[in-house]
């Protein structure tokens, strides 16, 4: 069984791959397809060069990886950028689970901007979360699952518990906290992302959740909002 989550970055998406990862039987993957994503764009993140040297940048051989890991796991969870999937051939999500993670484009901008000063829609994921959704509904399998990241910091283990009766596995207590510092699942990027989940033991709100939004950033915040508000429509059809 592969679970993919499919978020925007700057939300707690890191902090939901730790707490899969402390599920018994799981296996996580950390973003598989951000050496393709860099290569593809020639963006300059931070890390760039560490990361393409890292993970192979061929989306084919990536995808392979992955099903050869589910073989020898019972449950494998991929941690998953909605821009990442660009240019990507999205018949891999056809009998696989898609999680797609939510959050205020408000939060999301003002948090992202701390790190890449002028973000642009690609950069945060949003209208591709928005389309691959509409893939998914109309081509794959398994319906989707969306979720709000404030849903999941207000009650944690009701979200997860949630989470998990939609997979049709086994919540466990566990997932709920995890050890402070980095980890053997994280990316050679985590340095440069990761400063905040790596400080914690389970679900916090961080500070950047009250970060005003820059004045530069405005324009792209009245651009995100709509594919957020569709994404969040969603939200509410998952059963509890």
């Amino acid at each position: 069984m592969i679970i993919n989550l499919i978020s925007g970055p700057r939300n707690i998406s890191t902090a939901l791959m730790y707490a899969f990862a402390q599920h018994s039987k799981i296996k996580v993957i950390d973003e598989p397809f951000y050496a393709y994503y860099l290569v593809k764009t020639g963006l300059n993140h931070p890390g760039r060069d560490e990361t393409i040297a890292s993970m192979s940048s061929d989306p084919i051989e990536v995808i392979d990886q992955i099903h050869s890991l589910e073989k020898g796991n019972e449950i494998v969870f991929l941690k998953n950028m909605a821009h990442h999937h660009e240019g990507l051939d999205w018949s891999y999500l056809k009998d696989i689970h898609n999680i797609f993670l939510i959050r205020d484009p408000k939060q999301l901008i003002a948090s992202f901007a701390q790190v890449i000063t002028n973000p642009t829609i690609q950069d945060i994921g949003l209208k591709h979360e928005a389309d691959l959704l509409d893939y998914v509904q109309e081509n794959c399998t398994h319906p989707p699952i969306v979720i709000d990241s404030n849903d999941i910091l207000k009650d944690p283990e009701k979200s997860l518990s949630k989470i998990c009766r939609q997979l049709n596995i086994s919540f466990q207590k566990q997932m709920l906290t995890w050890e402070k510092g980095t980890k053997s699942e994280d990316g050679v990027w985590a340095k440069y992302w990761y400063k905040n989940v790596h400080n914690s033991t389970g679900f916090t709100k961080q500070k950047t959740s009250d970060r005003s939004l820059p004045e530069h950033c405005k324009s792209l915040h009245s651009e995100a909002i709509s594919y957020y508000e569709k994404l969040k429509a969603h939200a509410t059809e998952v059963q509890p």
